[in-house]
């Protein structure tokens, strides 16, 4: 594995405030289900993590702005 996000992967992000972790897994867009923690691969956070390794901090924008996550850990399961 390459230690990036990729399609598929489940990974650990945190938010700016670090108590809030949150773990998505990676899935195409039939299968999404933010409440089971899928979320497709054309969203936003998808689409900003895809690709990276983790302890990269990266930049979503969202409708309200911009939110900074840092990737704590990649599972490819």
């Amino acid at each position: 594995f390459t230690g990036k996000v990729v399609f598929g992967a489940t990974v650990t992000i945190a938010g700016e405030d670090s108590a809030n972790e949150t773990i998505y897994q990676i899935v195409g867009e039939d299968e999404a289900d933010v409440a089971a923690g899928k979320i497709s691969v054309v969203s936003p956070i998808a689409r900003a993590i895809m690709g990276k390794p983790d302890g990269e901090e990266v930049v979503v924008k969202v409708p309200a702005g911009e939110v900074q996550y840092e990737i704590e850990k990649i599972e490819h399961i």
